[in-house]
């Protein structure tokens, strides 16, 4: 087990150029975002099967980590994560995810929960044995066609201008990650739960 980190965040997606820009990836996205503010990026560690960065956020120790396992599959990577970082309080994880049942880009947190039909939450729960783990939530809207279209909905690649809007959700994502850390869980859901 490595040394322990004050918080190690997991921004979800599928690996591939075919996935970019996809709502399926705004989770990997908001990670790409935090890590590009600590003007470091993010490096290949395969035998954690993620793309990972370690910085200092203030004085805290945080890990920035993007799978490169398939969204199905993320419990492989994030349980090799939490062994490596020595997770043992589930508070200190967070999964930032695209959300179906948010409006688009809506970004909420949550502590613990269900799963929402999420196959990357799902995986992720298996491996670890609880749902205890907190979230950042970034909506992505209800497919027009109803939930029978959901996978391929979450697939597609998103209009330019949705973009801008997902964009922006996803430097949201960034931006509480950063108040988790300065404030707690308890003040960042408050915040951000409550904006319209």
């Amino acid at each position: 087990m490595g040394s322990p980190c004050d918080l190690l965040v997991v921004g979800l997606g599928n690996p591939g150029d075919r996935y970019e820009h996809t709502r399926h990836n705004v989770g990997a996205d908001a990670a790409m975002k935090l890590a590009d503010r600590q003007a470091d990026s993010l490096r290949l560690e395969k035998r954690l099967k993620a793309h990972v960065g370690e910085y200092r956020i203030g004085d805290r120790r945080v890990v920035v980590a993007v799978p490169t396992t398939w969204m199905n599959e993320s419990g492989q990577c994030v349980s090799a994560l939490v062994r490596r970082y020595g997770i043992q309080d589930w508070s200190s994880l967070v999964i930032v995810h695209d959300e179906l049942d948010l409006p688009a880009a809506r970004v909420k947190l949550k502590q613990g929960g269900g799963l929402a039909g999420h196959n990357g939450l799902r995986s992720i729960t298996a491996h670890l044995h609880t749902q205890d783990y907190a979230r950042i939530r970034i909506g992505v809207g209800r497919p027009p066609g109803g939930a029978e279209q959901g996978a391929d909905w979450v697939l597609s690649k998103v209009p330019k201008a949705q973009r801008e809007e997902l964009g922006l959700a996803c430097e949201q994502a960034a931006d509480a990650v950063v108040m988790i850390l300065d404030q707690g869980m308890d003040a960042a859901m408050q915040q951000f739960n409550a904006s319209s």
